[in-house]
């Protein structure tokens, strides 16, 4: 059931699927894609008895910001604020965050920051908090490649390109995210609608500049932000899941994610698929919930 709540600096567009009294699980979509992707990985939850909550993140689908002076920031610190105040409007005190991309750093942030409010985690790609602070050292060429898009939108070019083409753009991104995952039109169409909100194209565009210390910070989450320069280490339960065909992330960035988790850690290598993990293996990734009590 698609709902609305008041959260933080939010009116959040959220789905409420389960009994009201099951195991909480939030699940996080990422950029550019929206709640869709859990729409296989919800019912195999529900039957278990789990309560699931499936949010748009800012930017996204129906939910809008409450006031027309808060900074329109992408940075992870407001996404992981957005989250524990989407659970504070839900009387959520505890539950299993999963996520992937923009959806799976929030998750990560908040199992790091506020671990008495995470029962278990499942990540995508591993560990997905910034490095902002090193985002100045290159990489190795190939992966440089594969982040043209980020480039891209450091530049006024490259705003003016989102705002134009977003539909086209994105789906050229699940194309090389996700090569061997054949969607159809009609499912991609069900999330791009997302992308209409009229705030999309400047949370996206702050959230590419701010990682490279290229847009300034939200001050109101700056304390956090600070916080994550060091890198912390996540101690709740940790499912890290990672398509083998992942056409932006390639497997070797989280072979040695162990060392950023000081609890229960397991690393999956989801064979033959892509980035858009819940929407392509959905058995797998609503295992992976399930293996966390």
């Amino acid at each position: 059931m698609l709902r609305q709540v008041k959260a933080g600096v939010l009116d959040v567009g959220y789905q409420d699927s389960g009994p009201a009294e099951g195991k909480p699980i939030i699940l996080l979509h990422g950029f550019p894609y929206d709640v869709h992707a859990y729409d296989e990985v919800t019912p195999l939850l529900v039957s278990q008895g789990c309560r699931v909550v499936t949010p748009f993140l800012r930017g996204y689908g129906p939910t809008r910001f409450l006031s027309d002076t808060t900074p329109r920031s992408g940075q992870q610190a407001a996404l992981a604020h957005d989250l524990i105040a989407l659970m504070d409007a839900l009387h959520i005190s505890k539950a299993v965050l999963a996520g992937y991309d923009w959806g799976g750093r929030a998750a990560c942030i908040a199992a790091s920051l506020w671990p008495e409010r995470v029962q278990g985690l499942v990540s995508g790609c591993g560990y997905n908090i910034q490095d902002i602070a090193g985002s100045i050292k290159p990489q190795p060429p190939e992966a440089e490649l594969s982040l043209w898009y980020q480039y891209y939108f450091h530049s006024e070019r490259g705003r003016s390109g989102l705002q134009q083409y977003r539909r086209e753009l994105c789906r050229l991104l699940w194309r090389l995210w996700s090569p061997t995952w054949h969607f159809d039109e009609a499912t991609y169409q069900r999330s791009a609608a997302s992308f209409d909100n009229p705030d999309f194209v400047a949370v996206v565009i702050h959230s590419y500049r701010h990682r490279f210390g290229l847009a300034p910070a939200d001050p109101a989450v700056e304390n956090s932000e600070s916080r994550l320069t060091s890198l912390p280490s996540i101690s709740v339960p940790t499912v890290a899941l990672h398509g083998s065909d992942d056409g932006v992330i390639s497997t070797n960035v989280s072979e040695h994610h162990d060392r950023y988790f000081s609890g229960p850690y397991e690393r999956r290598v989801i064979a033959g698929a892509g980035h858009n993990l819940p929407q392509e293996a959905p058995r797998d990734f609503a295992s992976a919930v399930l293996s966390l009590d």
